[in-house]
């Protein structure tokens, strides 16, 4: 068969998937591309052209910056986090002992678990009345009395960063485990012979083959983590004061909340812009570790 023919057959191949990504995505992208430049509400008229006074007004605003500040403080931490966690389970699962099978089955389950579920379990464990985090640290008497972990701003943004590290640490760990059981045995027993620590061994041995799969992991989990609404909403809806409040959460309360439709269209791009970016530098680092590993 010619290649014109070849070309042509997998483009007939491909339409239907074409014709649903158009219905499904193009085109309701192009719809909040122009409702963006208008000052039209959720119910009602079409709105008014505005020009990009949205995207102005968006950028200057205080809550917004506020916001975005939240949601980068979010995302480093609970990243930062998993990814450290992720390698130490990993490196603990590498290990030959009796029930690392079990032991690696039940690390899936937080994953496996539906976010709402996972968000209406550390919701009760955080319960300011009978939550079973305050019972612990008060038979420990590291406090006082019972603590509003939830209700407080001090400790809400943190609360929400350990549930999320609960929930998602296990994937950063089953990529690592599996990029373990890519080292050389080999090499690993060389490096024992000529008499390197655990330390070392980690730094110069394992760490080499753990860094291509970690990167990838590191940016997955940041565009998850910087576009974040369901964990959020279900145990603070962005309270108290707004303080765990995420970009996500604000498009939807602009968009559905305050029923500004043509406002939230535009933070909905600004925020599909700045997810983009971090999309751009996945594909940049992931085609930089695999020349480096060619």
């Amino acid at each position: 068969m010619s290649g014109t023919w070849m070309t042509t057959r997998a483009w007939f191949l491909m339409l239907p998937l074409l014709v649903v990504m158009v219905a499904v995505i193009g085109w309701p992208l192009v719809d909040t591309v122009g409702l963006s430049f208008t000052d039209a509400k959720l119910v009602g008229t079409g709105g008014n052209f505005v020009g990009i006074d949205n995207y102005a007004k968006m950028l200057a605003n205080s809550n917004f910056q506020r916001t975005l500040i939240t949601t980068a403080w979010f995302a480093i931490v609970s990243v930062a986090a998993e990814m450290v966690l992720g390698v130490l389970a990993a490196l603990l699962l590498n290990q030959n002992f009796r029930g690392r099978g079990v032991l690696r089955a039940l690390m899936i389950l937080p994953w496996a678990l539906p976010t709402v579920v996972n968000a209406t379990l550390w919701r009760l464990i955080y319960n300011p009345e009978y939550g079973a985090l305050n019972a612990a640290l008060t038979q420990l008497g590291l406090i006082d009395a019972y603590r509003s972990w939830l209700g407080e701003p001090g400790t809400a943004l943190t609360a929400l960063i350990v549930a999320d590290c609960w929930k998602n640490f296990p994937l950063v760990a089953l990529i690592a485990l599996a990029a373990l059981q890519a080292v050389p045995r080999d090499i690993i027993a060389a490096s024992l012979v000529d008499g390197a620590g655990p330390f070392t061994r980690f730094r110069f041995v394992i760490l080499p083959y753990l860094a291509g799969p970690l990167m990838v992991a590191l940016v997955l989990r940041t565009i998850e983590a910087f576009k974040v609404f369901d964990i959020i909403w279900v145990m603070t809806r962005g309270g108290p004061a707004n303080s765990t409040r995420t970009l996500s959460i604000l498009v939807y309360q602009e968009a559905f909340s305050f029923q500004r439709a043509g406002s939230g269209a535009s933070l909905a791009l600004i925020v599909t812009l700045l997810v983009t970016v971090l999309a751009a530098a996945y594909a940049a680092l992931v085609r930089k570790t695999a020349g480096s590993a060619a």
